[in-house]
């Protein structure tokens, strides 16, 4: 979201939230979908938590104090909301990097793809990483945040971020080439 954008709608929020609110999830909409779903996988799970981050915002915009980026705060719900569908996914098992195998069925159901089709692989070396990797990797590669924007988003520092993500870049291309 550039600035301009950023600062139309910070304005809004001012003097009528409920527009603020619209023009935010018409431009970030979209993206916070897929956001999640590249977190979750499945799609039903994914408009769920979609849902949920909407009404989040929505009754959490009156008090967004403008501190840090919109764009930050917004993802840090998406991200909240998608870690618990994963979480609620999880029940027993020991942690949520145990997902990843129900996690890569879901993927196998949801896709149109052929199974050996380079993004499906893409996206089953995407689900090896642990989910923290995971979050950091997408978040730069298919948001294209910048890690003071991710760092907001995830409470993170810029140093961890940084190694999770040369990991996660790392692992990823070492699976692509096992796997390709």
């Amino acid at each position: 979201m550039d600035k301009t954008l950023e600062k139309e709608i910070t304005g809004l929020l001012n003097t009528d939230v409920e527009k603020g609110f619209r023009l935010l999830m018409q431009h970030c909409g979209k993206a916070l979908y897929w956001h999640i779903r590249r977190i979750v996988v499945c799609h039903d799970d994914a408009e769920d938590a979609l849902q949920e981050t909407s009404i989040k915002i929505f009754r959490s915009l009156e008090t967004y104090r403008g501190d840090g980026k919109l764009i930050s705060w917004v993802y840090r719900i998406a991200t909240n909301e998608a870690l618990h569908v994963l979480r609620k996914k999880a029940g027993l098992l020991r942690s949520l990097d145990s997902l990843s195998q129900s996690l890569s069925g879901s993927l196998a159901e949801e896709s149109s793809l052929d199974e050996g089709s380079v993004e499906v692989v893409f996206q089953k070396a995407l689900l090896t990483l642990p989910t923290q990797q995971r979050i950091v990797f997408n978040m730069r590669y298919y948001d294209d945040l910048s890690y003071e924007e991710i760092a907001q988003a995830t409470g993170k520092s810029v140093g961890t971020l940084k190694v999770n993500y040369h990991y996660a870049y790392q692992k990823v291309k070492d699976y692509l080439k096992e796997n390709l």
